[in-house]
């Protein structure tokens, strides 16, 4: 216990220090800062196969499968694309895409600041729509970032998203920062970096539309298998329907004809029957 105290002792410390000598970047940027980039995170992870698993050949082909695919690319080749292209790694949606061929955004477990979880995305089950049931938003805007260098792409979106529909109660946005490190999803880690997350202001508490911004500590691979997300460095934006299928993505920083097309396909989902 000595030992966790010194160590968190220490972490607070160091995050100071940065906190110091960062002071132009954002306020959410900086509470992200101490998060490790990728190539740490390979050198630290100590994920193992369950006990149970040992004699289980399919899972143990899987964990070789996923260990090449994991040291085929690595964080030199997300810097690489970055400073190719700044996190553009392909151009936004410029049409909605239509509902018969969208896929469903998969299942993410976050947390708020205070502590509160939340799956997202809120959606409505199977092809019928709950018209009493307002909690399930009409159209969501997920923002999901990796790492602490991409909240400022995240902001080219979401800040516009936020101002056209501050006064809408059928539009949820979330941003979501994704951990990987499994020193930081320690249980007492954890808590302390929410702890230290908590927002400092009330800004915006009156508007219908929030800025959410949320945690999600874990093993995010097979997530981003199926979102098929390479690059940790940029980041990746979703408008979802109410059913939490992907109508539309965009990546990195947003143009001004990117943000016309999301403002757009969002007015289409909110007119959709």
């Amino acid at each position: 216990m000595s030992r966790l105290n010194r160590l968190i002792s220490h972490t607070l410390s160091t995050r100071a220090l940065i906190l110091t000598s960062q002071q132009h970047v954002f306020p959410h940027e900086q509470r992200l800062l101490l998060l490790p980039p990728q190539h740490l995170y390979q050198k630290t992870s100590a994920r193992f196969l369950d006990i149970y698993q040992f004699g289980n050949k399919e899972a143990i082909k899987k964990e070789r499968a996923r260990l090449a695919d994991e040291m085929s690319r690595g964080y030199f080749a997300d810097i690489s694309e970055l400073k190719q292209h700044g996190g553009k790694i392909a151009m936004a949606n410029k049409i909605m895409i239509p509902a018969m061929a969208a896929v469903k955004f998969p299942d993410l477990q976050v947390s708020y600041s205070n502590g509160r979880t939340l799956k997202l995305p809120i959606r409505s089950e199977g092809n019928v729509i709950d018209a009493n049931n307002s909690a399930v938003p009409v159209a969501s805007l997920l923002c999901l970032t990796f790492r602490a260098n991409s909240q400022a792409m995240v902001d080219s979106w979401s800040m516009p998203f936020l101002e056209t529909y501050r006064d809408s109660k059928k539009v949820q946005l979330y941003e979501v920062s994704l951990i990987d490190s499994w020193f930081l999803c320690l249980k007492p880690i954890k808590w302390l970096l929410l702890r230290m997350m908590r927002k400092s202001n009330d800004e915006g508490k009156e508007d219908a539309l929030q800025r959410q911004i949320v945690y999600s500590f874990g093993d995010h691979y097979y997530f981003r298998k199926e979102l098929k997300i390479l690059n940790l460095l940029t980041g990746y934006i979703f408008l979802l329907d109410r059913f939490g299928r992907v109508r539309w993505q965009g990546f990195g920083s947003a143009t001004k004809e990117e943000l016309s097309s999301l403002l757009f396909c969002t007015s289409l989902l909110l007119e959709e029957k």
